[in-house]
Formats: C-alpha cells, structure tokens, sequence
C-alpha cells in the first residue's frame, strides 16, 4: 500500500480544472477524492468528461466552477486496511487503483494495480530461473504432507507453490516451481507413482 503521503488525491473542494492538470501532469487516470480524510468516492478523466457532456455549461465555466465533490462517484469502490491480499486484485473495475480505508472510511493509502500484479509475480516466482511443475491431485486428506515429504526425499529446493480449483471439484491443480537440478525425472516420477498425475514440465 503507499502511504497517504505518496498518494495522489483529490479533495472534495477541489475544481476540476486543477484536478484535471494533476491528472496530465502525473500521467493518472484517476483518483480517490476525500472530504477531511473520509474517502467520498473516485474521480477520473472519463467522469469529468461525461459530467460535462451532462451539464449544460461553458466548458470553462464548468471546470472552474465544478468541485470533485460534485461529481465524484464509486462511494464504495474500496478496500479496508485489514482485507486479505488475494481478494484485491478482483476488485479492480476500470481503474488502476484502489482507496483503502479504515473502518470509518478514513483514508489510508492507496493499492495499485501494478504493485498488486508484482506481488503475484513474486507469490508464483516469476523473476527467478527454475523448473514449472504443474500436476493435479485429488481432493484428499494429507496430500499436501504427501507432497512435502516427497520434495523433502529429494532436497528441492522450491521457488514457489500454489493450488488452482479444477473443473472437476474431486481434483485439483497444482503449480510448484523448483530450483533447477539433476533429479528432476526422477522427482517427476515419484510425483506419478504417489498419484499425483504430471501435466507438464518446463524450464522458465
């Protein structure tokens, strides 16, 4: 999250016509706009240009005259402070950030699309060399103490690990990246022969 600090914002008193330079200026298609420190809504290039397609006003009358109050909408369009991580990135809808907030809708900084896809990134490895072992398992108690052991057997040392929901809710996929070595056809067909069915294999 960047601190309130780092971000930019609007205030509910703010015009448009400044809000609009600080949009070009910082190359952003949008904003949270506040009224104190309480998060009030967002404001975006598109906004402000369908409000003036809306209002019967000289352009320049509305821009100087129009508050980002006046026009700010998503009231909800944010995230508390204590949501978990996984759950940000599906609520991204049309804009490249996010406002989060405390419990009184004070705000607290903001999430960006792009520092979020990082941290997926870094979650699946995606900066580090290694083998990609995908492979699915059925739905069973101790799979996974299973898989540790396994990898445990062979001294893998592991990159990153994460599970997918299948199709078919008696299986489920699995993703598992490991330093390259020498013993990966053998790890593999350990994998196969503990039921684990193998997908694919590859060097990323």
């Amino acid at each position: 999250m960047k601190p309130v600090h780092k971000s930019f914002v609007a205030k509910s008193e703010d015009k448009l016509s400044g809000i609009l330079d600080l949009l070009n200026e910082n190359d952003i298609e949008g904003m949270p706009v506040l009224k104190g420190e309480t998060f009030i809504g967002m404001i975006s290039k598109s906004i402000i240009y369908q409000a003036y397609f809306k209002m019967d006003k000289e352009k320049n009358t509305f821009l100087n005259n129009t508050t980002a109050g006046d026009i700010a909408e998503y009231p909800d369009y944010y995230i508390h402070d204590e949501e978990v991580f996984e759950r940000t990135l599906p609520s991204f809808k049309g804009f490249p950030v996010l406002a989060v907030v405390d419990d009184h809708r004070k705000f607290q900084g903001l999430v960006t699309r792009f520092d979020v896809i990082e941290q997926f990134e870094s979650a699946f490895g995606t900066r580090k060399k290694g083998v990609r072992i995908a492979f699915t398992s059925e739905e069973s108690a101790g799979r996974i103490e299973r898989l540790g052991n396994i990898i445990k057997s062979y001294h893998e040392n592991v990159i990153s690990l994460a599970t997918f929901d299948e199709t078919d809710k008696l299986a489920r996929r699995i993703v598992m990246k490991i330093e390259p070595n020498d013993n990966i056809e053998q790890f593999t067909k350990k994998l196969e022969k503990s039921g684990f069915r193998i997908l694919s294999v590859k060097e990323v």
